[in-house]
């Protein structure tokens, strides 16, 4: 199953106008946004470390030409372009294609290999249970899943050293728990927050005044660190005690969620949250 755009409509009433505008789909997928961006006429550079969407990249740029261009690479590495954009779209977290792919070893519906990585190097899953302790993985476990029993549950891993899904799924007693373990785990391995957090750095030397930055997530520790980032964009710059402040480089756009309509025809939508800024200056 491809996958399907969530929260598109609010990510493009949120941008507005791109006729002509330089674009970033950081995380490119199945090219559901860049897609939507290039058809309302802007200049895409998409995202992606994940090799499997290299298809559906040069479907585009055969499609679109020199409007789109496709950087098989993490998306921190926008740290690296010399240029300005007019805005920079995050679709964070994992996609349906990844999920919905066995061999991936993301979703425990499927017995595979404890894989995980959105792209096809590093150490996988199975290969990191050798090298983080059971303090590793506890803190992983708390910081990236919220998992109650981290302590219990990295003690079984590391007693057991599952090597596929199913074994892992077995080694968590309360199945309550094992969405939030394989989500902490894979966070983990891919470095998703550390992604994140490079990449939003960069942000503002790479956007125009006037453009904007918009994140969807689609869980609350993921959705902490882009609200965290933007809060501190957004704050008066200066001490409030002094009389003159200078004015925050960002300021807030409406936060938004799928309506109803969308959460039904698309499952995958029903946790996602839309953040976004403008720069002033």
């Amino acid at each position: 199953m491809k996958h399907i755009p969530v929260l598109l409509g609010s990510v493009m009433s949120a941008i507005g106008d791109v006729r002509d505008a330089r674009v970033i789909d950081a995380t490119f997928g199945a090219g559901g946004y860049s897609r939507a961006f290039l058809d309302a006429g802007a200049f895409v550079t998409a995202f992606d470390r994940d090799v499997s969407v290299l298809d559906d990249a040069i479907a585009l740029q055969k499609e679109f030409g020199e409007r789109f261009r496709f950087i098989n690479e993490p998306f921190s590495n926008m740290c690296n372009l010399n240029e300005k954009f007019d805005a920079i779209v995050f679709d964070l977290g994992i996609s349906s294609m990844q999920i919905d792919t066995p061999e991936r070893g993301f979703s425990f519906r499927f017995d595979a290999p404890l894989d995980m990585r959105m792209s096809n190097t590093g150490p996988t899953v199975f290969d990191m249970f050798s090298v983080w302790s059971v303090t590793d993985l506890t803190r992983i476990l708390r910081n990236f899943g919220d998992v109650g029993p981290a302590v219990a549950i990295a003690n079984a891993i590391k007693q057991k050293m599952p090597r596929t899904t199913f074994e892992l799924r077995d080694v968590i007693h309360n199945p309550r728990d094992v969405a939030p373990v394989f989500q902490a785990l894979r966070i983990a391995v891919n470095d998703e927050f550390g992604e994140i957090e490079r990449a939003l750095s960069c942000v503002p030397k790479l956007l125009n005044p006037g453009g904007r930055c918009i994140c969807v997530t689609f869980h609350s520790i993921e959705d902490r660190v882009v609200k965290n980032t933007f809060r501190d964009w957004t704050r008066p710059v200066g001490d409030p005690k002094m009389p003159t402040i200078a004015q925050p480089e960002f300021e807030l756009l409406r936060a938004e969620k799928p309506s109803d309509a969308e959460t039904e025809s698309n499952p995958r939508a029903r946790s996602a949250h839309m953040r976004g800024v403008v720069k002033s200056y």
